[in-house]
């Protein structure tokens, strides 16, 4: 079979056939990078591309790239955070009151732009927080009017006094 009929058949052209290479070598580019990456293994392919220009070795970044990844000179990604594995048991709920204790810090700005923060203690087994003095507030009633003022549990606000 001929040349001709045979690239035909596979759809090629004669010319694609003939093609030879004008890519010059890049052994010693390659042997440099390398070398260059073995020293500082925290550089990126751009980093490691200014050292080798300054080295005379000058090269398109995309070029650059590919003997990067051919010779598997990637940067290494650190590992994540470690997750555990398999079922979680799930957390036994408290029996009595003061078994267990949600803690958080809001935080929120005045109108005037001052900032404040606020250390919330919330028992898990009744919706009450622990307030001053040994007392318990009620979360779901307590609102900014209504809560003691800090330091003096003897003292009640407003709006207990008027029920």
């Amino acid at each position: 079979m001929s040349r001709v009929r045979a690239c035909r058949l596979v759809g090629l052209n004669r010319s694609s056939l003939n093609y030879q290479s004008k890519r010059p070598d890049d052994a010693t580019v390659r042997q440099r990078l390398r070398e260059l990456a073995a020293e500082r293994r925290r550089f990126g392919y751009r980093r490691l591309g200014w050292l080798l220009a300054r080295e005379g070795h000058v090269m398109n970044r995309k070029k650059l790239y590919r003997i990067y990844r051919k010779e598997k000179l990637m940067v290494r990604r650190r590992g994540r955070r470690k997750r555990a594995i398999g079922m979680r048991a799930p957390l036994a709920l408290p029996d009595t009151i003061n078994r267990r204790w949600s803690l958080d810090f809001v935080s929120d700005a005045l109108s005037d732009g001052r900032r404040f923060r606020i250390f919330c203690v919330v028992d898990d087994f009744s919706p009450r927080m622990p307030g001053h003095g040994g007392r318990y507030l009620d979360w779901r009633r307590a609102r900014g009017a209504r809560t003691e003022a800090p330091g003096d549990g003897t003292r009640r606000a407003q709006s207990d006094r008027q029920r």
